[in-house]
């Protein structure tokens, strides 16, 4: 089966039906199984660390093959709601997201046939999947329906900021996130994203979310298309203290480097489509730490325990 069709398939299966623990628990497995590698030296978890804040702390991650991924590895939290993925959106749904990287060329190099023989060889995989999909068994769209069953358990959502237990200087930052500095505007809602794509002034050349318009996969307006250069979803602040280093290039190290980069308007000041809300902010050295303690104050850990293998 091609990945489109598995998608579509994913799809289908999906729509109006919500996971069960079960699902989620093989989803689990799954997501530590390195039989999705094409050479089994690499599973979602090796990127995707629930150690390291669903990210493996490296500014680039590598591929099963050993070759330099070209973007920062994203974290997983708070997903459930999203209406795209990856950091030019170019997957609509978890389940599409969930096989991408295991065909990917430069990630896990596995064609999905070839994961499902793997996988069936497995007495626990073989027995699981036919009692929890007792009409489909094992498929490309139920190991995408496991996998995301199990990304949609990864719920970040006791922090200080919920509980309303800020320190002064998370509260001072709180009120200059959603004030002064206008961070709220694209850091909105519950998971602090507004799930859309802006050029924030990050140098370099990678095109982002143009290069997915260009050929088509499908279109991000009201944007015009100049304003998709070099743009990049919004990522949700849940356990962002965890989750460094920063944006998709994994170029800025620290939560303090990040409010500075902001602070000073972004690097690339020049940039064709460079978002209008992007601008030098003034802030004091105390503002930009206060801004850091709010955003510390995100944190709310989610405890993965790491099932047996296989």
């Amino acid at each position: 089966m091609s990945r489109w069709l598995a998608i579509a398939a994913c799809l289908s299966i999906t729509a109006g039906t919500p996971p069960s623990a079960e699902e989620a628990e093989l989803g689990k497995s799954l997501f530590f199984e390195k039989r999705l590698s094409f050479n089994g030296t690499m599973s979602c978890a090796t990127c995707h660390d629930p150690e390291q804040g669903m990210g493996d702390g490296k500014r680039f991650s590598a591929g099963a093959s050993g070759k330099t991924l070209k973007r920062h590895t994203p974290h997983l939290y708070n997903l459930a709601r999203n209406g795209s993925f990856f950091w030019d959106g170019r997957a609509k749904t978890l389940e599409e997201q969930a096989l991408m990287p295991i065909e990917s060329a430069d990630e896990m190099n596995s064609p999905l046939p070839d994961v499902i023989r793997r996988l069936k060889d497995v007495p626990y995989y073989a027995e699981t999947f036919a009692r929890v999909f007792p009409k489909k068994g094992l498929t490309a769209a139920t190991l995408a329906r496991a996998i995301a069953a199990f990304e949609r358990t990864l719920v970040s959502k006791d922090s200080a900021y919920d509980r309303g237990a800020l320190s002064d200087e998370a509260a001072r930052g709180m009120k200059l996130f959603f004030g002064r500095a206008q961070c709220g505007k694209c850091h909105s809602g519950p998971n602090f994203t507004d799930g859309q794509f802006h050029n924030t002034g990050v140098p370099g050349t990678d095109l982002g979310r143009a290069a997915v318009d260009r050929v088509g996969e499908f279109q991000m307006r009201p944007y015009p298309f100049f304003q998709m250069q070099r743009a990049f979803k919004t990522p949700g602040l849940r356990n962002v203290a965890l989750t460094a280093p920063y944006f998709h290039d994994g170029s800025e190290a620290t939560l303090l480097d990040v409010v500075r980069f902001y602070d000073q308007g972004g690097k690339d000041r020049d940039a064709a489509g460079l978002s209008p809300d992007v601008r030098p902010l003034k802030l004091s050295e105390r503002e930009q730490m206060d801004l850091v303690r709010f955003l510390e104050s995100l944190t709310a850990p989610v405890k993965v325990e790491r099932p047996p293998e296989r």
